[in-house]
């Protein structure tokens, strides 16, 4: 009976570790996986990475990609320009470094001989690309990502990849440290396009010039969805640029298209991806020396939001604070300072409070 009762306290001890160690087998397993994907191994994803001239910069935002060790990578280049010089050699030195591909990938490549200018190399990039994938996380050469950029971008265009509502990812956040909803994310109606993701079924809507400007601008739809007089100015001066071919740009014409369709742009809690670009190699975002960009933060565990609807107040600080909207209020407020001051006198004048 001793024999027998030792051989059961053994049994019962030996199931006990047993099942201590595959709690720490599945422990380990789970942990593996969520280092393992902030380590960059990806899914089926692509990558469609942008290029033009900057050797420097694509050097540094190529070396995050590589990182990620992407399945499937587009490369979309530029062409020199006439009239530029160093453009030949600065456009062979960059499609150099982006051919350092030491990982097992399926790489495509759209190269320009000639320069196709900032709008149309970028829309029929994206147009070759989406007719190839289904989706696609979309960077150019002067957008550096944090790590998290990437599981952020794969995990919402896998869980969002049929609902409608949603037409971007975004890696940007420019709230200033101000906590939107309480999940990892909150939607928005901008969709900022340095660092970012979409799917086919949205890109395929967009239209570069703006056909439905003229029927849309004043509208009911325009002005509920740019409540504030001063946002429906400056985006109306924009867009009727645009629509006159006057600005070299494809994110305005996206911007509008997103906006004309109500989709909406999934922003990250955090800023996940920096602009290095902005100084003097720069097309667009000029400056005499080279200008920091948003610092980045890590995201973490994702934690979604219980809804899926805009965050009015997360936009309009956008356009008071980044796009100056509140220094255009500015002189409004001193305008109307003495209307107040003469019906407050009136109202004293008639003893009344």
């Amino acid at each position: 009976m001793r024999r027998a009762r030792i051989g059961v306290a053994n049994i019962i001890c030996l199931l006990a570790a047993c099942a201590r160690e595959s709690a720490n087998l599945s422990h380990a397993h789970s942990t593996k996986v969520r280092l393992g994907r902030r380590l960059g191994l990806m899914n089926d994803i692509s990558v469609a990475y942008i290029i033009f001239n900057r050797p420097r910069h694509t050097r540094e935002t190529f070396a995050a990609i590589r990182a990620q060790r992407p399945p499937r990578l587009f490369l979309i280049a530029d062409g020199p320009r006439a009239g530029h010089p160093t453009d030949a050699q600065r456009c062979r030195e960059t499609r150099e470094i982006v051919e350092q591909i030491d990982w097992p990938c399926e790489i495509h490549r759209n190269y320009a001989d000639q320069n196709m200018g900032l709008k149309r190399r970028i829309s029929s990039g994206l147009d070759w690309v989406f007719s190839q994938v289904e989706s696609a996380i979309i960077l150019e050469d002067d957008c550096l990502p944090n790590a998290d950029f990437f599981v952020f971008c794969e995990t919402l265009l896998e869980r969002y990849k049929d609902d409608e509502r949603v037409w971007t990812v975004t890696g940007n956040n420019y709230q200033n440290g101000r906590r939107r909803g309480s999940g990892s994310y909150y939607f928005s109606k901008y969709g900022h396009c340095w660092g970012w993701a979409t799917w086919r079924r949205a890109w395929q809507q967009f239209s570069p010039d703006l056909s439905f400007w003229t029927a849309w601008k004043g509208s009911e739809d325009w002005c509920r969805k740019s409540p504030d007089p001063l946002e429906q100015i400056y985006w109306a001066d924009i867009f009727d640029r645009i629509h006159a071919n006057k600005i070299d740009s494809w994110a305005y014409p996206w911007m509008a298209t997103l906006w004309y369709h109500g989709g909406l742009t999934a922003t990250p809690r955090v800023n996940l991806v920096t602009n290095i670009g902005i100084g003097p190699d720069g097309t667009h975002t000029i400056a005499d020396e080279d200008q920091p960009g948003t610092p980045v933060k890590p995201l973490g565990v994702i934690t979604h939001p219980d809804s899926v609807e805009r965050n009015a107040e997360a936009d309009q600080y956008i356009f008071d604070n980044l796009l100056g909207g509140r220094y255009q209020k500015f002189p409004l407020k001193y305008l109307k300072f003495p209307i107040r001051v003469r019906n407050k006198l009136v109202r004293m004048w008639k003893g009344k409070p």
